[in-house]
């Protein structure tokens, strides 16, 4: 219970420029139906599944998007609900043969109650008979098939969450929905100062003082990441830095220019993320300035990426500094899959090359 005379700060009407929704208690919504049918269609249009050692389909169709999707904020929490029931039409054809075999794709239970997109269901059907159609639709129902269609449906949640999150938790009074937030300092630079990790705990409150997005505290860390790549360190490079191979490995378009270089802004995955190359040495080390497109606004983190080969292979090194806490297990989970996975997937940096 408040004391006397201070009040209870849900009931306080705050002056705001909109004068709406005071220190974010109150329920807000926003409908992402028509959004998300789009998205869906966007995402599932003229997909293309292959699989070497069975043949290739292409999705030519998505024939039912019928379902709802909703994004909330409640007491500065975002929460996110959709249910969707997707009809896909396919059509492909088995290695070395000419025969083309049809089918359909049921998703009758895409929703927020599916922690793993494995417990999704994906019902394959055929509407052309012979032994090139069952080959291909187990591969559709439990092979690389499954696989890819289980991805799309998992890139339509995450562009959901990142595109509704913008707005949904409204700045106080005196703020302009941006935040400068210090960086947290490591334990180790807390050493370097002469002191210990409490001292470092110490001076990272001092740093951050008050920071708060719609009533909220944000805290900022960092991440390092270390991977190993069967390739030469300058192909690892022309990958990372070439406009074509990075819409490659991305599976989407790059906006830059056709060569990263310093000073030259870069947009990838869709405008998910946005930057700029602030420092590029050929082969070993690439600096940028970093975000997502859902941290708060004006934030952004450093990454330096530094390539150092090998004998055998080609180590890649990733540190990110200012990383909003909250964000540190999506933004570590998000470079393994679209990056480390993604170029071993697309140019074979998993399998030894020399």
């Amino acid at each position: 219970m408040a004391k006397w005379g201070e009040g209870d700060p849900r009931w306080i009407v705050e002056e705001r420029p909109d004068a709406t929704n005071v220190n974010n208690w109150h329920w807000t919504e926003k409908n992402a139906d028509a959004w998300s049918k789009s998205k869906i269609k966007e995402l599932f249009g003229n997909l293309i599944i292959e699989d070497a050692k069975v043949g290739n389909v292409v999705i030519e169709d998505v024939e039912k998007v019928e379902g709802e999707a909703r994004a909330n904020n409640r007491k500065g929490k975002l929460i996110f609900f959709y249910e969707w029931d997707i009809s896909l039409k396919w059509k492909g054809h088995a290695n070395g043969k000419e025969t083309e075999v049809t089918g359909k794709i049921d998703i009758p239970n895409l929703s927020e109650e599916h922690e793993d997109m494995e417990d999704v269901d994906v019902e394959v059907s055929l509407t052309s008979k012979g032994p090139e159609a069952d080959l291909l639709k187990e591969m559709l129902r439990k092979g690389p098939g499954a696989k890819k269609i289980r991805e799309t449906l998992e890139a339509y949640v995450t562009a959901l969450k990142t595109e509704y999150s913008t707005g949904l938790i409204l700045p106080k009074k005196g703020e302009n929905g941006t935040s400068s937030i210090s960086r947290i300092p490591s334990v180790a630079e807390g050493k370097e100062r002469g002191g210990n990790l409490h001292t470092a705990t110490k001076d990272a409150e001092h740093q951050m003082g008050k920071v708060d997005i719609g009533g909220c505290r944000i805290e900022v860390d960092d991440i390092r990441l270390e991977e190993t790549m069967k390739c030469t360190g300058q192909e690892l490079f022309n990958a990372l830095t070439q406009r074509e191979m990075i819409q490659i490995f991305t599976g989407g378009t790059a906006v830059m220019s056709d060569q990263a270089e310093k000073g030259g802004n870069f947009q990838f995955l869709g405008g998910n993320i946005t930057g700029k190359f602030i420092e590029v040495v050929p082969f070993t080390k690439i600096v940028q300035e970093w975000r997502l497109k859902s941290w708060p606004a004006g934030h952004h983190s450093q990454v330096e990426i530094t390539i150092q080969q090998t004998k055998e292979d080609t180590k890649i090194t990733i540190v990110q500094k200012q990383v909003p806490v909250k964000e540190v297990e999506n933004t570590r989970m998000g470079w393994h899959r679209y990056y480390f996975d993604a170029l071993k997937r697309s140019f074979g940096f998993g399998a030894m090359l020399f």
